[in-house]
């Protein structure tokens, strides 16, 4: 019994020591916080998703979301301009933000695109029957094989061509000189070669087939019949088309194609031969621009004596504009590009940022042209500005401002939002 009431007093005596304690630690404590909570008092609530939303109490915003409260220092932070942004130097580190300097020089407007070997089509020879008939023999059998002029291609048979030259014999037996002109103007119409006419003057004996030689030196391409095919006029036989010069066509985007101008040089390059290089220039800009990739062509010639490039190889090309006049410009991955606007974000100083609209020119392979809405010597944002202008682009009017300097527009869009609070207030 005496234990059970000593065990009694000793919670008891446990008790009071542990309610004095907490009300000492309570009253020393007291004061700081009540300051702590003083200092940290709201200005107004502002709504998520919706700046010009405030209330001076909490609630919900008209999407349904708790207003956030918004304390003395972010309140002056606004009061710095329309889409103004403040970041610490730490913060601003671990983003890794890098700046570059607005300057004018002269454009590069180096345009580096891809392009594809192509027969001179100058040199491209179709071969077309001009009668019907059926292909009694093929000398070159594959497409790809050279041949020589002069060289035998295919021997036809076509009743069209022996009636044309039973039609010559006739009149050389008859000795008629005008009947004799003509029907040989008729082979020769016919596509029959001069030596197959002699030699049926000669002879006086009808050719059943005819052979077709090669018109000049080349390669077969598009190698359309086998012996014993029926063709007909219309019909492609072959082509034959010459390696010694070979055509460059490459593609270039239509923003870029204004920069491009006849006799500019052309540096090009070939996977198939890493380290080679070949020269030339801008031979042709075809006029019209291909409806699906809505790129324009543009053409170089190149000698190919040494037939290292093959028709239908990929190729790139850097062609070198030759602009020489002076732009301001900025290095392009500083550019944001939307689908209604151009935007930079310009760097203020002391940690301050806003993204401000620009008007672009010509855009090259690593600058672009500004027109307005930068000056030489300001500095833009070249990476991670997609952080920064999320950030401003929710409040900012978008016109550029001198080193952090409020313009009017901005001021007066800050009067506004002044009066839009106060009105709000007096209405509830």
């Amino acid at each position: 019994m005496k234990r059970v009431v000593l065990y009694v007093l000793l919670l008891m005596v446990g008790a009071a020591l542990g309610i004095a304690g907490y009300s000492a630690y309570a009253t020393l404590m007291k004061e700081p916080v009540a300051e702590e909570s003083d200092s940290q008092e709201p200005l107004y609530w502002v709504a998520p998703m919706d700046p010009n939303y405030q209330r001076d109490q909490p609630g919900k915003s008209p999407m349904g979301m708790d207003l956030i409260p918004v304390y003395e220092e972010e309140s002056t932070a606004q009061d710095e301009g329309a889409g103004v942004v403040r970041i610490s130097p730490a913060i601003e580190n671990n983003l890794g933000v890098r700046t570059a300097q607005v300057d004018k020089g002269v454009f590069d407007s180096g345009i580096r695109t891809i392009g594809y070997v192509q027969y001179d089509e100058d040199q491209l020879v179709h071969i077309h029957p001009r009668v019907e008939g059926w292909i009694e023999k093929l000398y070159v059998k594959s497409e790809g094989d050279p041949v020589e002029k002069g060289e035998p291609l295919y021997d036809i048979y076509s009743p069209t061509l022996v009636n044309a030259q039973q039609e010559l014999v006739l009149a050389i037996n008859r000795g008629n000189s005008r009947l004799i002109q003509a029907a040989e103007e008729r082979l020769e119409a016919l596509q029959v070669p001069a030596s197959a006419i002699r030699e049926v003057k000669n002879s006086k004996r009808v050719k059943q087939s005819v052979t077709t030689f090669a018109p000049q030196n080349g390669v077969i391409d598009n190698l359309n019949i086998r012996e014993g095919f029926f063709v007909k006029p219309g019909t492609t036989m072959l082509s034959i088309g010459a390696l010694e010069e070979v055509w460059v066509v490459g593609e270039v985007f239509e923003r870029q194609a204004a920069l491009v101008e006849e006799g500019d040089k052309v540096t090009l390059t070939s996977e198939y031969l890493p380290g080679k290089t070949w020269n030339g220039l801008v031979d042709y800009i075809y006029p019209t621009l291909n409806s699906k990739t809505r790129t324009a062509q543009v053409r170089t010639r190149l000698d190919n004596s040494d037939r290292l490039l093959k028709p239908n190889m990929f190729m790139q090309l850097t062609i070198h504009s030759r602009s020489d006049n002076t732009a301001q410009q900025i290095p392009r991955e500083a550019l944001i590009r939307t689908g209604e606007q151009n935007r930079v974000v310009l760097a203020l100083g002391d940690g301050k940022f806003k993204s401000v609209e620009v008007r672009v020119g010509r855009i090259g392979e690593d600058v672009v042209e500004i027109l307005d809405g930068l000056s030489v010597g300001e500095r833009i944002v070249t990476s991670a500005q997609f952080l920064l202008d999320s950030e401003s682009s929710k409040t900012s009017d978008f016109m550029r401002m001198n080193h952090g300097q409020q313009d009017d527009s901005a001021q007066a869009q800050g009067e506004h939002a002044g009066m839009d609070h106060t009105m709000k207030s007096d209405s509830e």
